[in-house]
């Protein structure tokens, strides 16, 4: 097992209901190796990805995905002083989605940091997730993608503040790991605030 990867605090297998969603989190190309700001074996978290969105696919639930959608000149470049280099473009190559990543056509997509001006980790900051989630029903969220200890932990913790049951999927997820051990300290930082871990593997149609 992957350091990025810690055991599960839950074990057994999680029956996918009515009420659920599964969230990718930007598994975009400009976070996957050879991208202008690669995770660590950010390509990792597509086979796990991919086994539960054909399981959702299986329960007709809603799937979504967000995505960085940044402008050139935007804020969290260090162009600008920003911590990044310039990345996920809006319309460029750097920005779509992982080609291996099989979200189907049903996907509802969440573009997010589209405002030179201001980021965004969260898929909740200043998108319409909530409101789509609140008008589809969903109650509880399974999420993965990158990175854990970043754009992932933000939505985890929208989520979470927003009231739902968040499931973070451990074997879909990976880190920047700008210090290391980032990556764990958020997942335990998640779990902390009532997230459980779990892995793809557990999920049942």
């Amino acid at each position: 097992m992957s350091s990025h990867e810690p055991e599960p605090a839950a074990t057994g297998a999680i029956r996918l209901l009515p009420g659920d969603a599964l969230i990718a989190v930007d598994v975009q190309n400009d976070f996957l190796p050879g991208g202008s700001l690669a995770v660590p074996e950010g390509d990792a978290v597509i086979p796990a990805l991919n086994r539960a969105l054909a399981l959702f696919g299986r329960c007709d639930l809603p799937v979504f995905a967000t995505r960085d959608w940044h402008t050139p000149d935007h804020c969290s470049f260090k162009a600008r002083n920003g911590p990044w280099p310039p990345h996920c473009v809006a319309g460029t190559a750097g920005a779509g989605f992982a080609a291996a990543l099989q979200l189907p056509a049903s996907t509802h997509i969440v573009s997010k940091g589209s405002s030179a001006d201001r980021d965004a980790y969260s898929g909740f900051d200043g998108t319409e997730l909530a409101g789509t989630l609140a008008a589809l029903g969903v109650r509880r969220l399974f999420i993965g993608g990158l990175a854990t200890d970043y754009c992932v932990e933000a939505t985890v913790s929208d989520a979470l503040a927003h009231g739902y049951a968040v499931l973070v999927l451990t074997d879909a997820v990976r880190a920047v790991d700008v210090r290391p051990g980032d990556g764990e300290r958020a997942l335990e930082r998640m779990r902390q605030r009532g997230a459980r871990l779990c892995r793809s593997t557990q999920l049942r149609a």
